[in-house]
């Protein structure tokens, strides 16, 4: 049977080697044999229990539940995200900053970036900003903390290898998304440098990266359109993003279906 690093299994499964090791430790998901030298040795099993853990997780099973669930000892309880966006709600409230930073930090740790993004931090913030002036404030006061946390995920990113990929708004757009984008694509062996104000026509022509990561909202413009695909058949790697990714047909050959 094969054997894999903790890097290895990050890479094969999408997951920061921090939380592969919270669930090891902490909540006793996983159990890996150790090298000569004392390192985290996976095997094919250990990558079933792991993709096994995140259908769970994806299903909304809080961390927490997911060793009884996998021992056959519990039935699943209800979704856990949204018990999780209360919390945060409920700290931003209380004007508790620290206590937000706290759990961002926790559940950062404790699940895929993907997976806290799209479920609680985007809800939470979509919650804020269907309110008043008081709601967004605090969606402000949270943003603030979300690029804090962004910023650190960039930073850690850096201290592994990875390939340049340049990020950046085309156009009006909420700059959070490019930074909750860029927590979610720090966990894909990139260094990311984002741009952190979106541009009404940005010259790319010198950029050099392995990837241009361009998030714009609703239907390009004409003018945008034939930008766009200027920048394709100059050879520039640009993906787009956001809502405009939807609504914008692919040209074929394009580099809209680069992967990182």
């Amino acid at each position: 049977m094969s054997q894999y690093s903790i890097g290895e299994v990050a890479r094969i499964c999408g997951i920061n080697p921090v939380t592969l090791r919270a669930w090891q430790r902490r909540y006793g998901l996983l159990k890996p044999q150790r090298s000569e030298g004392g390192h985290r040795l996976f095997d094919d099993n250990d990558l079933d229990t792991i993709r096994t853990i995140l259908s769970w997780i994806n299903r909304g099973v809080p961390v927490g539940q997911v060793k009884a669930l996998l021992e056959g000892k519990i039935a699943p309880l209800p979704s856990g995200w949204s018990q999780s966006e209360h919390r945060l709600l409920d700290a931003l409230q209380n004007s508790n900053m620290q206590k937000v930073r706290q759990l961002l930090s926790e559940l950062g740790r404790d699940y895929p970036s993907i997976a806290l993004v799209n479920n609680v931090l985007r809800p939470l913030r979509t919650r804020l900003s269907s309110g008043g002036p008081s709601l967004m404030l605090l969606r402000n006061l949270l943003d603030g903390i979300l690029i804090e946390h962004a910023v650190m995920c960039l930073n850690a990113a850096r201290k592994k290898p990875g390939v340049r990929v340049v990020m950046l708004g085309w156009g009006a757009m909420d700059s959070t998304e490019l930074w909750l984008e860029a927590i979610i694509r720090s966990e894909e062996g990139v260094h990311i440098d984002l741009l952190p104000q979106p541009l009404d026509e940005p010259q790319l022509d010198n950029v050099r990266a392995h990837q241009i990561l361009l998030w714009s909202e609703g239907r390009l413009t004409r003018v945008q359109k034939n930008k766009l695909a200027q920048w394709h058949a100059q050879g520039l790697p640009v993906q787009l993003l956001g809502s405009a990714a939807l609504l914008t047909d692919p040209e074929p050959g394009t580099g809209d279906d680069h992967d990182v």
